[in-house]
C-alpha cells in the first residue's frame, strides 16, 4: 500500500501540471472555438525564460519567476496579435493550421538559440521534502499540487463573483450577443489568451525541475493534455481539470506495473477508449443531429 500512495502522489503531481495546460486548451476553445496547438509552446517558452532569467543572468528566483509569467503575459497578447486576430473572421481551420506553424516557429527559434541540450532549472523550494511513514513526499510535487489547488479556486472565485469574469463567460458562450451588450468581445478574447498563455507558462516552470527544460516538453506535455481534455469533455474546465489528474495517476501506475518505455503510451490508450466508448467525455454532453 506504502508503493500505491507513492505512486499516486506523484500521478496526481504530473496529472496536475497536465490539468492547467488542458485549462488553457479549454478556455481558448471556449473563447474563440478553436484548438491552440501551440499551448504547449507556452510552456516551453516560460521555462527558458526561467533558464534566462535565473540560470543565465543568475537574478534572484522569485524574481525571475514574476518575469517569467509577465513575460508569458505578454507574449499572449502577441500570439493572440499575431496569430488569431488577422484570421479572426475565416473558419476554423486557417487558425489551427495558423497555430501549428506558430508553434514549429517557436520551438525552432527556440533551437536556434539554445541548441538541443537540455537545460537544467533549480527548484523553487530549497528544501527537497519530507517523509510520511514511509512515503516520499517530494517538495515540487506538492508546490505543483498546491499551486495547481489555489488557481483552480482562484478560477472559479474569478469566473463565478466577479464582472470581468462574467464578461469573459457571457463572450466564450456567445461572442456575438455579448457584442450586443456592449462587451468588448476583442478585448476579451486578448485577456483569455494571455491568461491561458501565463497558466501554460506557470505548468512549464513548475515541471521544468522535474522533466529538464528543453525544445521537446511543450509537445509532449500539450499532447497528454490534449488528451485530458478530450476525456473530461472538451470544452468543460471541470473535465480538463479532471482529466489531466486521471491521465497522470494512470500513467505513473502504469509505468510502475506494466513498462517505463511504454508510459507515454497509456495516455493514448485510455484516448482511444473513450473516442470508442464515450466521445464526448466524462461531462461532456451528447449532441444529437438530425439526418
Amino acid at each position: 500500500m506504502d508503493m500505491v500512495f507513492q505512486l499516486l502522489f506523484q500521478g496526481i503531481g504530473i496529472g496536475s501540471v497536465y490539468a492547467l495546460v488542458a485549462l488553457g486548451f479549454v478556455l481558448i476553445f471556449r473563447a474563440t472555438n478553436v484548438v491552440n496547438f501551440a499551448q504547449g509552446e507556452f510552456s516551453m517558452v516560460a521555462a527558458f525564460l526561467m533558464v534566462i532569467f535565473s540560470v543565465d543572468l543568475e537574478w534572484p528566483y522569485w524574481i525571475s519567476f514574476l518575469l517569467s509569467l509577465g513575460g508569458m503575459a505578454i507574449y499572449g497578447a502577441l500570439f493572440n496579435l499575431g496569430v488569431y486576430f488577422p484570421l479572426r473572421h475565416r473558419t476554423y481551420l486557417p487558425v489551427i493550421i495558423s497555430t501549428i506553424g506558430a508553434s514549429i516557429l517557436v520551438s525552432n527559434s527556440t533551437l536556434a538559440l539554445y541548441g538541443p541540450q537540455p537545460q537544467v532549472l533549480q527548484p523553487l523550494l530549497d528544501f527537497p521534502g519530507f517523509n510520511i511513514g514511509t512515503v516520499y513526499l517530494d517538495a515540487q510535487y506538492l508546490l505543483i499540487i498546491g499551486l495547481t489547488v489555489v488557481l483552480v479556486a482562484f478560477q472559479y472565485w474569478f469566473f463565478e463573483h466577479t464582472l470581468l469574469g462574467k464578461k469573459l463567460q457571457a463572450t466564450s458562450q456567445d461572442k456575438e450577443m455579448a457584442s450586443l451588450l456592449g462587451i468588448p468581445v476583442a478585448t476579451m478574447i486578448m485577456l483569455t489568451f494571455v491568461y491561458s498563455a501565463m497558466i501554460g507558462g506557470l505548468a512549464g516552470i513548475l515541471v521544468a525541475p522535474i522533466l529538464f527544460v528543453s525544445i521537446h516538453m511543450g509537445g509532449t506535455i500539450a499532447l497528454k493534455a490534449f488528451a485530458a481534455t478530450i476525456i473530461g469533455g472538451f470544452g468543460d474546465v471541470a473535465g480538463a481539470i479532471i482529466g489531466g489528474l486521471a491521465l497522470g495517476v494512470i500513467e505513473t501506475f502504469g509505468a510502475a506495473y506494466v513498462s517505463v518505455p511504454y508510459k507515454d503510451g497509456f495516455a493514448f490508450l485510455v484516448l482511444v477508449a473513450f473516442l470508442v466508448f464515450r466521445p464526448q467525455g466524462i461531462f461532456g454532453e451528447r449532441v444529437a443531429e438530425k439526418a
